[in-house]
């Protein structure tokens, strides 16, 4: 019986590092440094972002589920990019690995996941979900952000936020 709890105990303890790790590494900030991303961008893309959410009333992009087959969530930091720049971005579809880009504005920068895609208003790059707009316009009440540089990210293991 002894035993039994030792091995439920540590098996309690495994449980709560493992979720006390994940948890915080959903917190982290700044993870990456500017010159690690810097040196893993692409191609800079110039023009503005404006933010999206399907579940707002009057809000006409999108749906529940993304292109690539996630649903819309608007507390990660994730974006949609325009249609006609996919390629730019290694193709975002349906069940493919996540894509990342680096988006600098108002002297900030992050990193999101790409993980939509969609006809933007014409000048519009790239659509910011509420969570990554709140980080470059933290009441949202610009609604477009204009002078957006936006580059892909080579690689497959990014983790999505603020760049330090």
């Amino acid at each position: 019986m002894m035993l039994f709890r030792s091995r439920a105990a540590i098996c309690g303890a495994a449980f709560t590092l493992a979720c006390s790790v994940t948890a915080a590494r959903s917190q982290t900030v700044a993870v990456h440094s500017s010159a690690v991303v810097d040196e893993a961008s692409g191609d800079a893309i110039v023009g503005a972002a404006s933010t999206y959410n399907p579940f707002r009333p009057g809000w006409r992009e999108g749906g529940p589920n993304t292109a690539s087959g996630e649903r819309y969530e608007p507390s990660i930091w994730a974006a949609a990019i325009k249609t006609s720049l996919r390629h730019k971005f290694g193709g975002v579809r349906y069940g493919a690995r996540p894509k990342f880009a680096l988006v600098e504005a108002v002297g900030k920068k992050i990193i999101v996941k790409i993980n939509d895609v969609g006809p933007l208003t014409p000048g519009r790059i790239i659509d910011l979900n509420e969570r990554a707009m709140r980080y470059f316009d933290p009441t949202l009440q610009l609604g477009v952000i204009y002078s957006v540089i936006v580059r892909p990210l080579f690689g497959d293991y990014w983790i999505p936020g603020p760049v330090g």
